[in-house]
This record gives C-alpha cells, sequence and structure tokens, in this order.
C-alpha cells in the first residue's frame, strides 16, 4: 500500500468523484483509476460502488476513510518536521474557509504570505463548517475560519481570533423595504427567500435567527454558491440575509433589522495552543498580525455563539 494510492482514494472521497479528483491530483483518470484498483486489490474489498452513475462508498471505503486520514495526517507531519530545517524554504500549509467571509481579506492576506515565503505552497478549501471542523481535527487542513453553530468549539481545537458580523437583508433594486432601510425580522413573514445551503454557516445564523423571532420562512429557492444567491436576488425572486460587507460589495440595497440585530461569529481555529506544522505556524503569525482590532482576543479557546 502506497500513500499515493491513499491519497487519491481521499481525493475520491472529498471531489466526490474520480474526474474532479484526477484533476485535484493533477493527474490522469486513466491513472487515478489504476491506482485506486491497485489499493482495492491490495485490501481484497471493492472501496467504491461504480454500478450507477454516481460514485458511492462501499463499506470497506468507508472503514478506510479514518485510517486513510490518520496515515496522511501522519505522512504530513513528517514531511512538515523536514521543512522546518530549511526554515520555511519549503512547506505546505492549508487552510479552510466558509464561502461567505468577509471580516478577513483572505486572497490578499495571502498574497502578502506568499511573498514573504515564496516556496511555502499553500492549499485553500471552501466547504460548510461541519467539513471543516472534522477535517480541521482530522488533521486534513491546519487552520480554518467557521462559524460554528456551538457554544463551544469542539474538544481539541483553540479560537486563536473572533469576529462578530452584522447580518443585513438584502432586496432587489426597487424592493419595497428597500427604500425603508429599515425593518423588523416579524414584519417579513409574507417575503419570499433565497436561502443558502444547510450546515454553513451563514445558514445556521439565519435559522437561528428566524427560530427566535418565530418567523416561519418561505424559501423559494435554496443554492450553495453566495455569488448565485446575490444574483438571484438582484432578479428579484427573494430576499437573503448575508453579512453587510456582501450586500455592499455586490451594490444591493441593504435593509439593517431592528429587533434584534442579527449577527454571527466567526472564528479562525486550529489545534492545540499553536500548530506544529511551522508552515501553519507562520501562516497563523501573519493572519493575527492582519486581524483588525474589532477582532476578539488571540487564544480564546471557546467562543460566544453568534
Amino acid at each position: 500500500m502506497e500513500l499515493r494510492q491513499l491519497r487519491h482514494f481521499m481525493a475520491v472521497v472529498t471531489e466526490g468523484g474520480f474526474t474532479a479528483a484526477a484533476r485535484a491530483e493533477l493527474i490522469a483518470q486513466s491513472a487515478l483509476s489504476t491506482s485506486i484498483r491497485n489499493l482495492e486489490r491490495e485490501l481484497g474489498a471493492d472501496l467504491f460502488d461504480r454500478t450507477g452513475r454516481r460514485v458511492v462508498l462501499t463499506e470497506a471505503g468507508r472503514a478506510l476513510i479514518p485510517q486513510a486520514r490518520a496515515v496522511l495526517a501522519g505522512a504530513r507531519a513528517a514531511r512538515d518536521a523536514v521543512a522546518a530545517v530549511a526554515d520555511l524554504a519549503a512547506g505546505r500549509v492549508s487552510i479552510g474557509t466558509i464561502q461567505t467571509l468577509t471580516c478577513v481579506d483572505l486572497p490578499a492576506e495571502l498574497a502578502a504570505f506568499h511573498r514573504r515565503f515564496p516556496r511555502v505552497q499553500v492549499s485553500v478549501r471552501d466547504a460548510p463548517v461541519g467539513e471543516l471542523t472534522e477535517e480541521l481535527r482530522a488533521g486534513e487542513v491546519d487552520l480554518a475560519y467557521l462559524a460554528p453553530d456551538a457554544r463551544e468549539l469542539p474538544e481539541g481545537l483553540t479560537a486563536y481570533a473572533t469576529w462578530h458580523e452584522e447580518l443585513v437583508l438584502i432586496t432587489a433594486p426597487g424592493h419595497p423595504l428597500a427604500g425603508a432601510g429599515r425593518t423588523l425580522v416579524k414584519d417579513l413573514a409574507e417575503e419570499p427567500f433565497v436561502d443558502f445551503r444547510a450546515g454553513t454557516g451563514l445558514e445556521t445564523a439565519v435559522r437561528r435567527l428566524a427560530a427566535h423571532c418565530g418567523l416561519e420562512r418561505r424559501i423559494t429557492c435554496d443554492v450553495t454558491q453566495i455569488g448565485l444567491l446575490v444574483d438571484l436576488v438582484r432578479a428579484g425572486i427573494g430576499v437573503a440575509f448575508v453579512p453587510r460587507q456582501i450586500g455592499e460589495r455586490a451594490g444591493l440595497p441593504c435593509v439593517e433589522i431592528r429587533q434584534p440585530e442579527p449577527a454571527r461569529t466567526v472564528v479562525l481555529a486550529g489545534r492545540g495552543p499553536r500548530p506544529r506544522n511551522p508552515a501553519a505556524a507562520a501562516l497563523l503569525d501573519h493572519l493575527r498580525g492582519a486581524a483588525p482590532a474589532a477582532a476578539g482576543p488571540p487564544g480564546g479557546r471557546r467562543p460566544p455563539a453568534g
């Protein structure tokens, strides 16, 4: 069994198919398929059910996931230890992010980090909060921006910085609420809503707000991309709650919500007091230095619910 085979297996699991996995691993799909079949032959069991149109894990495949994660995380730790000797002349750091991150200009900060450490490879992944949390705990990502649902982070995770973001209601230009500028949550009962995908920090914050105010939202459309959500609101299919900066960047009317004023909490999280991966530690130091004064104190272990 080779590390390469386990990496290819996890790529199929993460990307949801052989074509996307081959693209992520920068190899031909035929080569990736051969690698997976060799792994199945060595293990004596099929890892994926290929009879349908979708690639589905078998029971054997599901059983392999935690072991593959542990082996690959150990291999990455070994590579990182060697990279530390070279004083970050090489190395790799992975960071996860929620799709609706606005408290930090992540592309700009990663560009600045690259200028300081041009030979450190940075891998960025956006995913729902639950997936990012599990990948962070499993060592698949070193750092992650999360919008946690629970009042406390899972055991073993640390919040290095905390932000509280204002949520506003965005509408199409010319919508009656756009001219008002402010509204109450209870007055939105007749409004159609565009909703973000379940499991994201934004969807969780909006669902919690609606439940708190007794609002039964009428969802006309739910999406998996924030850009599409904005476009649908602009087209008039419904209204949506988003962080203020997303609405302002889109040039859409941003209606303030009164009683209560909605917000969500975003944290930069990792494992333990400090990442063991030197490249991740360097990126953490850079992101901490770039954090605005509004961020919570670094090192706080359990952020309050947003």
